[in-house]
This record gives structure tokens, C-alpha cells and sequence, in this order.
């Protein structure tokens, strides 16, 4: 019987070391998360517009705008990001294609303004 109630003991503290996250305070983690990668986005096109990139180095402009990004996020949450996330995937991923649009539509409207006419 021993055996059985080590295995109940373990089991039990498996629930416990389980993290519970309010869904109030994800959801509003996860605004954040999209807010700022949206903005930094719209600020990201309008600087590779002004600077004037064409092609692939304006996309490779976006790709480390959005690293840094998520470095930032990261360290925000002051590099523990499972006591406010429930996986890293959100911080570094989330937001990702939305921000993408919002930067190509402030890049080539900055890239127009500043460049053509």
C-alpha cells in the first residue's frame, strides 16, 4: 500500500506545480503583445519608407524591428515568461502577419511621400 500512496502524493503534487493563469490577465497580456507589435510595425514602415527600402532589405528591416521587439516584450516581463504567458510562442510570434500588413501598408505610403513625389 505504500507504493499507492507515493503515487497518489506524486499525482496530487503534479496538480499543484501545474500554473493556473487568470483569463483576464492573459487576455490583457496578450493586448499588449499586439498593441505594441502593431505600433513598432506602423513606426518600423515608416522609417524603412524614409530611409528608402526597396525589396528584401525592407523586409529583413521588419524581421529585426519584430526581434527586437520581441526581446523587448521579453524583457518586460523581466525575462519569465511563463509567470504572464502561458507559452514563449506568444510573446515571440503573436501578432506576426497582423504587424506585417501594417508595416507594408506605412512603408510604401512613407516610400511614396518621401521618395516620388
Amino acid at each position: 500500500m505504500a507504493g499507492h500512496n507515493e503515487s497518489e502524493k506524486k499525482s496530487s503534487d503534479a496538480v499543484n506545480d501545474l500554473q493556473t493563469f487568470r483569463a483576464e490577465n492573459l487576455q490583457s497580456n496578450m493586448k499588449v503583445i499586439y498593441y505594441s507589435r502593431t505600433f513598432l510595425s506602423i513606426i518600423g514602415g515608416v522609417i524603412a519608407g524614409i530611409l528608402g527600402f526597396t525589396g528584401l532589405t525592407g523586409f529583413v528591416f521588419y524581421f529585426l524591428v519584430m526581434a527586437i521587439t520581441s526581446v523587448a516584450l521579453i524583457a518586460k516581463a523581466k525575462f519569465s515568461i511563463h509567470t504572464y504567458f502561458d507559452s514563449w510562442n506568444r510573446v515571440v510570434f503573436d501578432g506576426f502577419l497582423g504587424g506585417l500588413l501594417s508595416f507594408v501598408l506605412f512603408w510604401t505610403f512613407a516610400y511614396d511621400i518621401v521618395h516620388i513625389f
